[in-house]
């Protein structure tokens, strides 16, 4: 397999690659992780075989207070549209969603947060990055926005009973997750930490140390996986999805 280069877009510095950094690599990408608040962000992707978005606590379109979102959403509507392998994570997902047609807004029955589980969709069996996983996998939460109409072209690939728009394609090989796989537990505390008020919103003991270490060994097992096919479908290894016919993106 070659050694596929992926840019790694960190939005927010509460969110860093952490464990899906290390899945990436692991599986043989080389990363750029740029921190949108200190370095620009690209205007394309030469060089790169993939992108990945990470998430953040702020709105998808805060563009006042995070002028850097814009540049953001323009370069993974054009990795979508380019058909370059996109993984967006929570607000990742969000921005993917907002440059292509979608629309996130304030989550109307309240913050999502803690570990759940998630069910796929019957499209979700057929693709190359979500087939293998289990019927129910393992997820957490940590987000008040939700992405409340997915894109026109999208296809959706795992829902909640909460809130549906869990996992999303377009095209062949943009994927969007609501939920987070690339925390380690003192990440999780840390933001339960500095933000009480949407740790309050979930279950008892979420935030205890044996039960995140507990959680985050049932996330490994299943998104270290799929971590590792997002690498070879980047290094050319996996061939994307058959997008339906007759869906095409909108225009950024």
């Amino acid at each position: 397999m070659s050694t596929p280069r992926l840019l790694v877009i960190q939005p927010d510095e509460t969110d860093p690659p952490a464990t899906l950094g290390d899945w990436l690599t692991d599986a043989g990408a080389q990363l750029d992780i740029r921190r949108a608040w200190t370095v620009e962000i690209p205007d394309n992707l030469d060089g790169y075989q993939g992108l990945v978005c990470l998430g953040g606590g702020m709105n998808a379109e805060e563009d006042d207070t995070h002028p850097w979102l814009a540049d953001i959403r323009r370069l993974l509507a054009s990795a979508a549209h380019g058909g370059t392998p996109v993984l967006g994570v929570c607000l990742g997902a969000q921005l993917l969603a907002s440059a292509t047609g979608g629309r996130v807004t304030k989550a109307d029955k309240g913050p999502e947060v803690g570990g759940y589980l998630i069910a796929k969709k019957d499209a979700a069996w057929t693709d190359p990055l979500f087939a293998e996983l289990p019927l129910m996998p393992d997820v957490f939460h940590f987000h008040a926005d939700v992405i409340t109409s997915l894109p026109p072209s999208a296809v959706l690939l795992a829902s909640s009973p909460k809130y549906p728009n869990q996992a999303y394609r377009l095209g062949g090989c943009a994927y969007g997750i609501q939920f987070h796989i690339e925390t380690t537990v003192e990440i999780a505390q840390a933001w339960a930490h500095d933000s009480p008020e949407m740790a309050e919103t979930a279950k008892p003991g979420t935030f205890d140390a044996a039960n995140l270490t507990e959680l985050h060994a049932d996330l490994a097992e299943t998104w270290r996986p799929f971590a590792a096919r997002f690498v070879q479908l980047a290094a050319g290894d996996l061939q994307p999805a058959t997008p339906p016919p007759n869906r095409t993106l909108p225009l950024a």
